[in-house]
């Protein structure tokens, strides 16, 4: 039987001739690609306990390294902390899922998993300790210094085990099959490829040994994905039911439809297109952070909106404020609000011209309160009536363009980020992407930002982009 070596080298040929559009190698036979799923668990399987060991190793080393530094010398100490520290890390890491393969091969993610996990041990040992008084007999300075070297150490050990493998598992941790059934394929090397027609196997269920050989073949797999015409999914789909695997069948016409999932209408099945970036949760969450530092900066910002309305006043004639219809969220239109920067007899209410650099438009003031994004101060009432929160896609006018497009023209998925609550600030701000949008690109590096925000909201995410705001409040841009 060939080695699980030259098995992989024969599918890495295969993949890459698919990929540059060569006649492909003939796909492994069956009995090759069950020794290769089984030889690929069994490493899993392997450096999953290397996972713990290392864990474990880290801890026993830090623990007698802190009792040498404290005592001088080896001390009964160090035994009586480790067998409280060990098993409780041990089991907080494997409720966390810090041993599981996904946090084995990605080294940042599994040292993430593993410190926490110790720093959660540590909590409660602590706890414990100060609830039994037990103190006495417990060295609170070899269990802090241990704990410091520890944390030093276990990400070290997870380094070094993820490294080992990538190189045992390639860049896929999990066995993936890909079942061909009259359709080309073009998979990684990683993934291993089954011919139907060659492999003996067909979507009917009226064969048990049919049945048998598919089951036997797909045994050590953790994941299959069949590509086949259209009139054989159904039967693909009834087959696969009964292998104990996550299957799924491919349907790439799904993709213009940007399908997420799968949802049920009066017991039928539908196609889930869409779903609110924010639960009823985290948008009470949101909606009190929104709030609390709407609140808290008042003080400050109502003497500073003050100066800013007397200059205005002073500098040209024309009300204070600007208010203008922007696309909010739901694509339901608001009513903006800016201090005045422009003559009044020069305004742009539909926006349809964007602000440049020594705009004519621009009064001498309003070239001040642009450049500090003080004009943007009145917002703060849109986000205490609700219409806008502190984070999100910036509100655009009606007439907004780029090269003379429409946005919405230039790409269809712009309507897209207005999911959420149109924001004072967002990614895209943080990242420089402000100012006029001269060029098509102007426009597409926003949205990407916009919806690469949407894609991961957190609340911490929303702090983040407040504090980075700071940064960019007076920027090369902003005019």
């Amino acid at each position: 039987m060939p080695s699980p070596a030259a098995i992989a080298d024969e599918i890495a040929e295969t993949a890459v001739a698919a990929a540059v559009g060569q006649p492909a190698l003939e796909p492994i036979v069956p009995h090759q690609q069950l020794n290769l799923l089984r030889t690929r668990r069994t490493a899993r399987g392997y450096l999953r306990i290397g996972a713990v060991l290392g864990d474990v190793t880290a801890i026993i080393l830090a623990y007698l390294l802190a009792v040498l530094i404290w005592f001088g010398a080896p001390h009964p100490q160090a035994l009586m902390t480790l067998g409280v520290v060990l098993p409780a890390h041990v089991a907080v890491a494997a409720s966390r899922r810090s041993y599981n393969i996904a946090s084995v091969v990605d080294a940042r993610a599994g040292a993430t998993n593993a410190i926490a996990a110790f720093v959660i041990t540590l909590s409660v040992v602590a706890l414990a300790v100060f609830f039994l008084k037990v103190g006495a007999d417990f060295s609170r300075a070899t269990f802090g210094l241990g704990a410091v070297i520890a944390l030093l150490m276990i990400p070290g050990a997870r380094y070094l085990l993820a490294g080992a493998a990538r190189r045992t598992l390639g860049s896929m941790p999990y066995n993936r099959v890909i079942i061909a059934d009259g359709a080309e394929v073009c998979a990684s090397p990683d993934e291993v490829i089954v011919d139907a027609a060659r492999a003996g196997v067909e979507p009917r269920l009226d064969d048990p040994t049919l049945l048998d050989r598919l089951g036997r073949m797909l045994e050590a797999a953790d994941r299959v994905v069949v590509m086949c015409p259209p009139e054989r999914r159904v039967q693909w789909a009834a087959l696969l039911k009964g292998i104990d695997v996550s299957a799924e069948v491919f349907a790439p016409e799904l993709d213009a439809l940007g399908t997420l999932g799968v949802g049920d209408y009066e017991g039928r099945r539908t196609l889930v297109v869409t779903a609110a970036p924010l639960g009823v949760l985290d948008r009470a969450l949101k909606r009190a952070l929104d709030l609390t530092l709407t609140l808290a900066a008042m003080p400050v910002a109502l003497p500073l909106m003050g100066l800013v309305a007397l200059a205005i006043r002073i500098d040209s004639p024309g009300p204070i404020l600007f208010a203008q219809s922007r696309v909010g969220r739901g694509n339901r239109l608001f009513k903006m609000y800016k201090f005045r920067s422009m003559f009044v007899d020069r305004s742009d209410r539909d926006g349809e011209r964007s602000t440049g650099r020594d705009d004519d438009r621009v009064t001498r003031v309003g070239r001040l309160i642009r450049a500090t994004s003080l004009d943007e101060l009145p917002q703060l009432f849109n986000v205490l009536s609700g219409a806008m929160s502190i984070v999100g896609p910036r509100p655009h006018a009606l007439g907004s363009r780029a090269e003379d497009r429409l946005f919405w023209d230039i790409d269809p998925s712009y309507w897209h980020r207005h999911a959420v609550k149109p924001g004072l600030t967002g990614l895209a701000q943080v990242r420089g992407y402000r100012g006029a949008t001269e060029r098509q690109e102007d426009l597409k590096n926003r949205l990407q930002a916009d919806l690469e925000y949407l894609s991961g909201w957190t609340i911490w995410r929303d702090i983040k982009i407040i504090a980075a705001t700071f940064r960019v409040l007076v920027h090369r841009n902003a005019f």
